[in-house]
């Protein structure tokens, strides 16, 4: 029972924590249309706002270890993954100024973690030490 809670927590996490890298990437453009307004210089955005990206990263990175785990639902294991790498190419594509996808393309990963950590909250409930 203490590992199912586990599992549920870090799907709990990484559904909070993909939810808030969705209005993080939201609000972006409305950063750079406020700052455009307020000033005629560096319409790049803050440092700070730049290293949010990867501290979501991280922490959807540490959530879908735990929450993969012990995981029978291989599609499930590949999917969480496969979304997680997509986000961090995305990330690091703009970031680098590679340009390998259009600016709205971070919303699709970020909504996917968001999909099935709730996927696995919801349909993979452990009563088992294996979900």
């Amino acid at each position: 029972m203490i590992y199912s809670q586990k599992i549920l927590n870090s799907d709990l996490l990484g559904a909070l924590v993909g939810s808030l890298c969705l209005i993080h990437c939201l609000a972006t453009p409305l950063l750079f249309v406020a700052k455009a307004c307020s000033t005629s210089c560096c319409s790049d955005s803050p440092i700070w706002w730049k290293a949010i990206d990867y501290f979501f990263i991280l922490i959807s990175f540490i959530a879908i270890v735990f929450s993969t785990k012990k995981l029978i639902k291989k599609w499930l294991v590949i999917a969480l993954w496969s979304s997680w790498f997509l986000l961090l190419i995305t990330i690091l594509s703009e970031a680098l100024g590679i340009g390998l996808f259009p600016t709205s393309f971070i919303y699709l990963p970020s909504v996917l973690i968001i999909a099935f950590h709730y996927y696995n909250i919801r349909y993979c409930k452990c009563g088992k030490e294996i979900c």
